[in-house]
């Protein structure tokens, strides 16, 4: 066996592992899809990726090599672990992390390709071409991803559910039922260890518990229902607010805080229709918004224009619109064709 096609050998094993995690990431990343379009595409790439790992095993074994069959198990289970370790993390250094793997899988691809060149294997040079091919696409795709998170644009991605943001709001919130829960059940287990010969008073005892767990409950249910009724205050306030302590702002000078809160007005999606970029843009039927948008070629205009459009009308081919031009600046920035 010479020392090339050792070496193909060992280029296969690896971006057959490597693809194996590329196959996993792709299924993991469907549940943060932002449009169910997005999710099924992730999960055409994912049945894309499956093919190509069959191409590859058997592109593997047609050159006389041992297909490994741990490490690309060991690459699904190390995919499942890095999603659960980038929870913590913000969502653009875990797309860092899928667009490492995919240049690394399209080095890979290329120097395959080199190889199956030298060996004059022109079934192995094909293979290694559609790799290089379906990799290159994917590598556009993640950076126009990360234009559009850099300019603040709504990303193809979201945050997981289980983003540690939401865990910590969850913790905060479940804090003082969790309190009562613990002091219930040492109650209870207190209760498990009287003797016997006193089993009333036990009865009794876990009746007291159980009253206390019902009140408890109730407990919960009104700290629910106020949280929510404050909620609907803080929200149904906060528009008049953040507009009164702007113009107060500017009226005393202090242009810098006062542009500070117009931006946050326009991420919320609270400024008033004359501020929107797009003049009448509140009296514009579906079609003459959409074509009002594909003129925009800012991303500040483009994220004041959709908070406002998904606060107030959330016209979804609107949306939609907006979403298409912010991919298309990003595509810009980033060099990609359209």
């Amino acid at each position: 066996m010479t020392v090339s096609t050792t070496t193909v050998h060992q280029q296969l094993r690896a971006i057959l592992a490597m693809t194996h995690t590329e196959i996993q990431i792709a299924e993991t990343r469907q549940a943060q899809a932002r449009t169910d379009a997005i999710r099924k595409e992730l999960a055409q790439n994912a049945e894309n990726a499956q093919l190509r790992a069959v191409a590859i095993e058997e592109a593997l074994r047609e050159r006389g090599g041992l297909v490994d069959v741990i490490r690309p198990v060991i690459g699904r289970v190390g995919a499942l672990a890095k999603t659960v370790v980038e929870q913590a993390q913000p969502l653009d250094e875990a797309l860092l992390d899928d667009l490492a793997l995919e240049q690394r899988l399209l080095a890979r691809s290329t120097y395959l390709k080199a190889l199956a060149t030298g060996q004059e294997d022109k079934a192995l040079v094909d293979l290694a071409e559609k790799l290089i091919v379906a990799h290159t696409a994917t590598v556009d795709w993640l950076t126009t991803v990360l234009a559009e998170e850099a300019l603040g644009g709504p990303t193809a991605l979201r945050r997981g559910p289980t983003q540690w943001v939401s865990g910590l709001a969850a913790r905060a919130l479940t804090a003082p039922a969790n309190g009562a829960s613990w002091a219930i059940d040492r109650t209870a287990d207190f209760a498990r260890q009287i003797p016997d010969p006193i089993a009333l008073v036990r009865s009794r005892f876990a009746t007291a518990v159980d009253d206390a767990a019902d009140a408890a409950a109730r407990a919960g249910d009104a700290i629910e229902n106020a949280g929510t009724a404050v909620s609907k205050t803080v929200a149904a306030g906060r528009d008049a607010a953040l507009e009164a302590v702007e113009d107060s702002a500017r009226d005393n000078g202090a242009k810098g805080a006062a542009d500070a809160l117009h931006q946050l007005r326009e991420i919320t999606g609270t400024v008033e229709a004359e501020d929107l970029p797009i003049e009448g843009y509140t009296d514009l039927n579906v079609g003459d918004a959409v074509a009002a948008v594909k003129e925009l070629s800012t991303p500040a205009d483009l994220r004041v224009t959709l908070a406002y459009e998904e606060t107030h009308k959330n016209r979804q081919r609107v949306v939609s619109a907006i979403e298409i031009r912010f991919a298309e600046l990003a595509k810009e920035l980033v060099g990609i064709d359209s």
